[in-house]
């Protein structure tokens, strides 16, 4: 079954109402039993699609798709050259970028569904369709920034930007690159790099931002999340578009991008600082051998700084976790 015919259902069910699957039926010429493997291809998508017997369908809240045209249009002046593409399904948008032509860049990629979405260390990253933000921008260095290392870092302040921009100010970074709100995470980024010494640098930097990811949605997610839709309705705060939402990440990331490889973390480094939500804190490192002691914030390298009971160290990969008092 073609993504267009399943697209042709889903965006008759967008404004969230109830719609009759006889009147469906006949709007695409099809019968009510195609009709309803239609409605199951789009639930294994992640769609939430309620049934109703005798009245029909609705989903269980309105949808707004990703538009590449749209979003190119409320670009911020500097990032009007990049280039914006939305697909409906793929893989990954960062295994995508990465066998993508590299003279395209900055290119950026959304994927309103993922079936092998990534995050850090491996992990999975939940991706049901049309729920959140996941995309991917694909940039070139002329040459290998000095202290590359700090390029998660200062994306993750890029994506604070964003988040604030959205109406949550109170967003903190976990580090080394996860955004979290009260406590739960909010978003994530994955980058890849590619290149050779002495010769262009090109990044692949991936990011997941949960806008509208409900219960039955997440039931695979196995850390404290939360959703922007939430933490703003918390504070009864409206919930921007997703593509005004996508917009924003475009502009912010080329801005950050290019910022980073005229003048390294600088720019980035005293809001890391002020949105570091570990400083200060015992904290938990596991990594191959587990570290405990409390966080000072980052080195120079964008490592963690751990002061321990035998002295400082740091840490430059791991999960880490608040301990309790």
């Amino acid at each position: 079954m073609s993504d267009a015919a399943l697209l042709q259902v889903l965006d008759a069910l967008a404004d969230g109402a109830l719609h009759s699957g006889e009147t469906l039926a006949k709007e695409f010429n099809i019968s009510r039993a195609a009709l309803a493997k239609r409605i199951d291809h789009l639930r294994d998508w992640g769609v939430q699609i309620a049934a109703q017997a005798g009245a029909g369908y609705r989903l269980a809240a309105p949808l707004e798709r990703l538009d590449a045209v749209r979003i190119r249009s409320v670009l911020a002046p500097a990032a009007r050259t990049t280039q914006v593409d939305v697909v409906p399904s793929t893989d990954s948008t960062n295994t995508q970028l990465l066998a993508a032509d590299t003279t395209r860049d900055p290119q950026m990629l959304f994927a309103e569904r993922q079936t092998a979405g990534r995050g850090r260390r491996g992990r999975d990253w939940v991706s049901p369709f049309g729920a959140n933000l996941y995309g991917s921008i694909g940039y070139t260095f002329a040459a290998w920034p000095p202290r590359i290392t700090t390029l998660p870092l200062a994306m993750a302040v890029a994506i604070a930007r964003v988040i604030e921009s959205a109406g949550l100010p109170e967003v903190v970074i976990k580090w080394p690159n996860d955004l979290h709100i009260d406590g739960q995470k909010l978003a994530g980024i994955l980058m890849e790099t590619r290149g050779e010494a002495g010769g262009a640098c090109r990044v692949v930097v991936g990011v997941g931002l949960n806008v509208g990811l409900s219960s039955a949605q997440a039931v695979a997610i196995t850390q404290p999340w939360t959703s922007l839709a939430a933490a703003l309705a918390a504070r009864g705060r409206p919930v921007p578009s997703r593509n005004t939402l996508a917009a924003l990440l475009v502009s912010e990331l080329v801005a950050a991008l290019g910022h980073f490889a005229q003048h390294g973390f600088a720019p980035f480094a005293a809001e890391w600082k002020r949105r570091d939500v570990l400083a200060g804190q015992a904290v938990r490192v596991e990594a191959d051998t587990p570290l405990n002691g409390t966080a000072h914030g980052i080195d120079d390298d964008g490592g963690l700084v751990i002061q321990t009971e035998s002295g400082r160290q740091v840490v430059h990969a791991g999960d880490v976790s608040v301990r309790a008092a």
